[in-house]
């Protein structure tokens, strides 16, 4: 039985794993990214109007990533150049994408658009190829951020400022680079989730964004432990979605999110932050 939710889990594990591993980015460099949610709900609106307009769905993750890397070019330009609060930020972010979304979606929540393209492998299943390029991100996250030089100087920019002056290397422009990464990979979950929907509505990504967060703690803002963390929350919904032991709906709907607050007690205060995680320096 459990062997059949495996495909679920998967697909919704997949729009996390990539929300979450954008939030490794941007906090290795020291930025806190709340606005996953609204980059997320971003990118799924964009891929809606996107291919509803073009008639192909590749334009549409085009325009989704492109605004959900707008969004992120927000977050890093106010919390990093103007030096503005990164929470006060992140939640601006959020509730910028849930307003634009409601005013400019509403003729586009009856349309019902095309996936993107699923890919057919023997003994795995089929899966849009998003998924397949979640898994390779993860793992080619762990070894950029840990062992290049790139991912060693992105990630000092959240642990010490003096280390990167001592190289003549700018702190802003790591933080930048990693706040416009986690931007373009929320919106790229957004994208999938918008895919496999097929269609938009109002709020669509239901917290997921926040669940991504927790999953990067929990994960110990590392991509393979975060990519791990995102399987167990996806799991909770494939058991929301079948329902075989006909549990209250009420219960199974709060799962994941009882799942994560119960992660998050488990976690706090074992799992240790960059060390200049939202400082200003």
């Amino acid at each position: 039985m459990l062997l059949e939710l495996i495909p679920t889990t998967v697909r919704m594990s997949a729009p996390l794993a990539l929300a979450a591993l954008g939030g490794v980015y941007s906090e290795r460099a020291g930025v806190v990214n709340i606005g996953l949610e609204g980059m997320m709900l971003m990118g799924a609106f964009g891929y809606v109007i996107g291919t509803d307009a073009f008639a192909y769905p590749s334009v549409g993750l085009l325009i989704g990533i492109g605004l959900g890397g707008g969004l992120g070019l927000l977050h890093a330009l106010a919390s990093i150049t103007f030096r503005a609060n990164q929470i006060v930020s992140g939640v601006s972010i959020n509730l910028l994408a849930i307003g634009v979304t409601e005013f400019l979606g509403r003729s586009a929540t009856s349309r019902r658009v095309e996936g993107l393209s699923h890919w057919d492998l023997p003994l795995i299943g089929s899966y849009s190829f998003i998924v397949y390029l979640t898994l390779i991100l993860v793992i080619i996250s762990q070894i950029v951020l840990f062992r290049t030089v790139w991912g060693l100087r992105l990630c000092a920019a959240g642990e010490s400022a003096e280390a990167l002056d001592a190289l003549g290397l700018s702190r802003s422009r790591q933080q930048y680079l990693g706040v416009m990464i986690s931007g373009i990979l929320a919106s790229t979950g957004g994208c999938l989730l918008a895919s496999e929907a097929h269609y938009f509505t109002k709020g669509m990504t239901a917290g997921r964004g926040y669940v991504a967060l927790a999953a990067v703690i929990f994960g110990k803002w590392n991509p393979l432990g975060s990519g791990a963390a995102c399987l167990l929350f996806g799991f909770a919904s494939a058991l929301e979605l079948a329902n075989r032991w006909h549990l209250p709906p009420q219960l199974l709907n709060s799962l994941p999110y009882l799942l994560t607050m119960i992660v998050l007690v488990g976690v706090i205060g074992k799992a240790n932050p960059p060390a200049s995680l939202g400082k200003q320096q």
